[in-house]
């Protein structure tokens, strides 16, 4: 089985990040082929980089750098819950990804984003990002978007995620089945060296 990380990226207190990223976590948790585990950028403390070179250089000192580096190594592929913050990913997330290197390497990178525009732009930014990371980003995703958003967000309906499920379960599946194959493609070839 491929070890996931459903990665949350936004650490604001009024976050609404929590509710696709257990509705994800738990479609995905429902396959025979995916161990999915939930990696909130909240548990980690990490501070803006500030090490003299990327760890693909040289070694990281400082200590929750390297505790996010070892929790990040330790998965097959990922999964990014994304807001987008003024047509981009959030800043924590942007940290998180700069933080490590050598970790990311050649496994794959899927998306759920949420927003009015259903964090298109901000996933569009993410996925060149995850290919300079050595990542292979997986071309379905899914989109939280437009009159969906706001029948689940806080600020409009405040509904279920199972109420616009219907919407979202066709790219939610592509997704899980790409990041399948993508996933075992790249470990079998990680561990052919």
């Amino acid at each position: 089985m491929l070890k996931i990380a459903v990665i949350i990226s936004s650490t604001r207190d009024t976050r609404f990040a929590d509710k696709p990223a257990q509705w994800i976590f738990d479609l995905a948790s429902k396959r025979d082929d995916l161990e999915v585990e939930m990696v909130d950028l909240r548990d980690y403390n990490l501070p803006f980089f500030n090490e003299a070179a990327s760890n693909l250089w040289m070694p990281s000192t400082d200590e929750n750098a390297v505790k996010w580096q070892n929790k990040i190594a330790e998965f097959d592929g990922y999964i990014f819950v994304t807001a987008e913050y003024n047509r981009s990913i959030t800043g924590a997330l942007k940290n998180a990804l700069d933080q490590a290197y050598k970790e990311w390497n050649k496994k794959p990178a899927a998306y759920l984003g949420y927003g009015a525009m259903g964090a298109t732009r901000a996933i569009e930014h993410l996925r060149l990002i995850n290919v300079e990371l050595q990542m292979a980003p997986v071309r379905a995703g899914v989109h939280i978007g437009g009159s969906e958003f706001f029948k689940v967000h806080p600020m409009g309906a405040n509904g279920e995620i199972a109420d616009i499920e219907e919407v979202l379960l066709p790219g939610a599946n592509d997704m899980l089945n790409e990041l399948s194959w993508w996933g075992n493609a790249l470990k079998t070839a990680r561990n052919a060296g």
